[in-house]
């Protein structure tokens, strides 16, 4: 176990050495922000980080639940690949689908109780509707990033485990083409997105 040790010891030094010690050992922490409009907080804004070093994977499991004859969360923004497990926790059948962009999909007819999967295979906006209420609406946002997060009601949101630099940013928003801009990330301070 010293020989084993000793040896990882002497890696870490080349590789510091070398200069390639940063991307291994990054020091990553969560970074609050806020998401405003022309100066106003912004909910369910999608903000997702480009060319942020890979972090140890995460959950590939989601959940957009169906009650009181409403979607929640409205907007789910999730990392391509995952499966959105879809439960009817309502007192009616519900019949979700996709039909335009992102996932396209119709999961029939069911009942309360009864939960359906969906796997979103490829980056890009899912409209999630039920076939039977036409009031039922959201919104899932595959993003080819281990770090994204969705703003709350106060324009607030966390971006978990990135460590410090400056990476490509994009933001999206329903009705609006996704911006994109640099920021630089200090886990000190709180990151601002200011959007048109």
């Amino acid at each position: 176990m010293a020989e084993l040790a000793r040896r990882f010891t002497a890696l870490i030094g080349v590789a510091a050495a070398l200069g390639t010690l940063v991307p291994v050992l990054a020091v990553t922490q969560d970074v609050s922000g806020v998401v405003r409009v022309n100066g106003r907080p912004q909910k369910d804004v999608v903000v997702w980080l480009e060319g942020v070093p890979p972090a140890a994977g995460g959950s590939r499991k989601a959940v957009l639940d169906q009650r009181n004859l409403t979607f929640s969360p409205h907007v789910l923004a999730i990392r391509v690949g995952t499966v959105v497990a879809m439960p009817n926790n309502d007192r009616v059948f519900h019949n979700v689908f996709s039909f335009k962009d992102g996932k396209r999909f119709d999961l029939g007819l069911y009942p309360v109780g009864k939960s359906k999967l969906v796997t979103f295979d490829k980056p890009g906006v899912s409209r999630i509707f039920c076939n039977i209420h036409p009031n039922m609406a959201a919104y899932v946002v595959a993003v080819d990033s281990e770090h994204f997060a969705v703003s709350d009601g106060s324009g607030l949101l966390t971006l978990a485990g990135v460590p410090a630099g400056t990476y490509t940013y994009h933001a999206w928003r329903a009705g609006h083409d996704p911006s994109t801009g640099q920021v630089a990330i200090d886990p000190a301070r709180r990151v601002e997105f200011d959007l048109p």
